[in-house]
């Protein structure tokens, strides 16, 4: 089970994060990380952090700007968004599975939280 929290409403340029609390077994065998989905579009990777391992992925689109953490102790793992633009504006799903986490080999679903950039 994937729980998320954080998230809200920011000013371009602002900073916002969010982070997901895992439960279940065999967590500590898969990638952890964050997929986002606009309105009336895909959902499309965002980044992902291995769980044995301090290995990181970002898209192009969030490199530089976001950051993928994660808490071996507290099972957690969070995103850091900085320098955020109106184009970040989605709902953010936490994900876990196989590394590098790749859309449709995604074992569990968080439910989404919402970020909103202003202009």
């Amino acid at each position: 089970q994937l729980v998320e929290s954080g998230g809200g409403l920011v000013q371009a340029g602002g900073s916002l994060r969010i982070s997901c609390a895992a439960s279940g077994r065999h967590i500590n065998s898969y990638a952890m990380g964050w997929f986002r989905q606009a309105p009336g579009q895909e959902r499309v990777f965002v980044a992902a952090h291995g769980w044995r391992s301090s290995r990181t992925y970002y898209s192009d689109s969030v490199k530089d700007r976001f950051t993928i953490s994660r808490d071996i102790a507290k099972n957690t793992v969070t995103l850091q968004m900085n320098s955020l633009k109106p184009e970040d504006t989605s709902v953010y799903y936490c994900a876990i599975g196989p590394w590098p986490l790749k859309l449709g080999y995604i074992n569990s679903w968080g439910q989404g939280t919402q970020v909103t950039v202003s202009q």
